[in-house]
């Protein structure tokens, strides 16, 4: 027997047949509803934490430098804009920064954020990482990273840092100092830090003693002037639950501490583990390998992950995949026998470059498993922990 269940796979859900018996298993998202996002970010900035007020700061600012993410994350960007716009003179020359990372530059119209707002800002920094004449040298990291970051966060006088938290899979959570490096930093650099991932600190929901993380704090000191954020702490619905703003630590510590609860799980591991998620992390290979990530503790020896991402954009850059995301990254955390198996829009040619074995559907991939399966189907916003 089997049983219907609906799985964000792409640009459009993917309905599935799960053994009877099948776990699954879902962040514990309030049953209350969220408060209005104005009204979160708007608090938030009239108490910054461990900051001046950022209207304060603004007042003696000439060049302020506003940035926001790219189009792989789904965040709020529009709301998250105009509140930090609000607290700005009218006469105040502001620079928006799209912080790409290493994904390379971003299509402005597809971020969502209004036209009145582009035409409010004097111009926009679409960052590539890979154009070294974009980029400044700071130094060194206590742990080796070559810090290059775009020039505009240097020349800048203020720094407003926008971002929504979630887990991420080595970092500890999302937002905070990463809006800046890696967001802004330069590529060759960015890479050197995430090394750290195969660090055993280097986890999902670890903050202090999170390596990677604390060398990317680390560049918060080699600035001319402290950044200062405003970070909305996102449920797993991509609804907002709280928001911080201030010191790029202390403000990012407290929005994490609100984003733990919302996203701990734990359940006895299995060898057979569907995960998904909304789009964009099911856009490619590249962004769906967090999948696998967040749900490595929960696999138990010689089991099999079944990855269920369209990847309508490719598999991204077959070495990054291959090299610097599964062998230092997810090899590390999975058991030593496993396999991965992606049911996506992609050749199976293509697939069998990559880490993963294809399958046509979820169905085939899970044909003959040991045991009915775990299904997370937003696998890469759950912390999980094993459970006996």
């Amino acid at each position: 027997m089997a049983h219907r269940l609906v799985l964000d796979y792409g640009q459009r859900p993917r309905a599935v047949q799960v053994p009877d018996g099948a776990r699954v298993l879902r962040a514990p998202t309030p049953e209350a509803a969220p408060p209005p996002l104005g009204d979160l970010l708007t608090s938030a900035l009239d108490r910054p934490v461990a900051a001046a007020p950022l209207e304060e700061q603004a007042a003696g600012a000439r060049r302020v430098l506003v940035v926001i993410s790219d189009a792989t994350r789904g965040e709020p960007r529009d709301a998250l804009v105009r509140a930090v716009l609000a607290r700005m003179s009218d006469r105040a020359a502001v620079d928006v920064a799209i912080a790409t990372g290493t994904h390379g530059p971003a299509d402005p119209g597809a971020l969502g954020v209004g036209d009145d707002l582009w035409r409010r800002v004097r111009s926009v920094v679409n960052h590539d990482g890979a154009r070294t004449a974009d980029l400044v040298a700071l130094g060194t990291t206590r742990r080796g990273t070559p810090v290059e970051i775009h020039r505009a966060v240097v020349e800048a006088d203020l720094v407003v840092a926008t971002g929504c938290i979630i887990p991420h899979y080595f970092a500890g959570y999302g937002a905070g100092i990463k809006a800046l490096f890696p967001g802004l930093g330069g590529s060759a650099s960015v890479r050197v830090n995430h090394r750290l991932k195969e660090e055993p600190g280097a986890r999902a929901g670890v903050v202090d003693g999170n390596p990677c993380r604390e060398d990317l704090e680390e560049v918060a000191e080699m600035l001319p002037r402290p950044p200062f954020i405003l970070n909305a702490v996102l449920d797993d619905d991509g609804a907002a639950r709280a928001a911080v703003a201030g010191e790029v630590r202390a403000a990012f510590r407290a929005g994490a501490a609100a984003c733990e609860p919302l996203y701990r799980v734990r359940a006895a591991p299995s060898r057979a583990v569907v995960v998904s998620g909304k789009h964009p992390v099911t856009a490619s290979l590249y962004q769906a390998s967090k999948l696998v990530a967040a749900a490595a503790p929960l696999l138990a020896p010689g089991g099999t992950v079944v990855v269920a991402a369209e990847c309508g954009e490719g598999t991204g850059p077959l070495d990054v995949v291959n090299r610097g995301i599964y062998e230092i990254g997810l090899r590390p955390r999975l058991p030593a026998e496993h396999r991965v198996v992606l049911v996506s829009s992609l050749p199976d040619e293509v697939v069998r470059q990559t880490y993963c074995e294809p399958a046509p559907s979820v169905e085939a991939a899970l044909a003959g498993a040991p045991e009915p399966p775990l299904v997370l189907p937003r696998a890469g916003s759950l912390l999980c922990e094993a459970a006996a």
